[in-house]
């Protein structure tokens, strides 16, 4: 019963402090995908790196205390890969792939538009050159299952607000329409919807205000999977019992 997590840590170091690690060990995950690591080689210690005998891989930004991700696996993967072919994207750190067997298993995280206009435009550039590298992962034949940040709540469910939101990043017209095309053209699969689909299944909360206390959040972490495997989740939660980041893990259980 493979068990996939997905957590925007808002810093590894921080994430650390408060008790991440210590919660990793107690999963019996199989992958865990991490995002915004915030640190480079340099700053990961042993126990970032290979916590409780999973095998780490990680891709850095070139910029000190920004992005990152990584994929833990159980096992060791037979190829890793980091990047997916586009300079301006590879330089942030935002792709990191594990192949183990017959599944593949990337650490995905999509740029923010939320900080400036100039971030917006970088968001939909990737976009632009992110679905065809979708078409190339399902040209390969292999199960995949891409677990994290993307940055975008897909429907009107997704979101608490989404009436006062339909013109901010992460809920834009453009973006959602961008996210059906990857389920209805591609035919790669919303796992999370695919096992439960029950309003408020947040997993971002903004720091301003009481939006945690209130619940007050956004589903922008996902797994979005080929259909094979997608068929096999049966399991889904959200891990909201401590704070690690602004975040929350999102856990999701395959059957064999």
């Amino acid at each position: 019963m493979p068990r996939i997590i997905s957590a925007n840590l808002n810093g590894i170091r921080s994430a650390h402090k408060k008790g991440f690690f210590d919660w990793l060990a107690k999963q019996d995950a199989d992958f865990i995908c991490v995002q915004e690591l915030k640190a480079q080689q340099a700053d990961m210690t042993e126990e970032f790196l290979a916590p409780h005998g999973y095998h780490g891989h990680f891709h850095y930004a070139a910029k000190k205390g920004y992005s990152g991700t990584g994929v833990y696996s159980r096992s060791k993967p037979d190829t890793v890969k980091t990047g997916f072919g586009c300079v301006e994207f590879d330089d942030e750190g935002r792709y990191a792939r594990a192949d183990v067997g017959d599944l593949t298993v990337i650490s995905l995280y999509c740029p923010s538009g939320s900080s400036s206009p100039e971030r917006q435009l970088a968001k939909f550039r990737f976009m632009e050159a992110f679905l065809p590298h979708l078409q190339q992962l399902q040209a390969e034949g292999r199960e995949v299952v891409i677990c994290g940040d993307w940055n975008i709540a897909h429907k009107e469910i997704d979101l608490k607000n989404w009436k006062s939101n339909q013109k901010n990043s992460g809920f834009l017209p453009e973006e959602r329409a961008w996210m059906t095309r990857i389920f209805d053209e591609l035919g790669l699969v919303d796992v999370h919807r695919g096992v439960n689909q029950e309003a408020e299944q947040y997993t971002w909360w903004s720091n301003r205000g009481q939006a945690w206390a209130k619940n007050v959040g956004w589903r922008i972490d996902y797994h979005i999977a080929t259909p094979g495997i997608a068929a096999r989740a049966h399991a889904v939660s959200i891990y909201k019992d401590q704070r690690f980041s602004d975040h929350a893990p999102l856990i999701i259980d395959y059957a064999l």
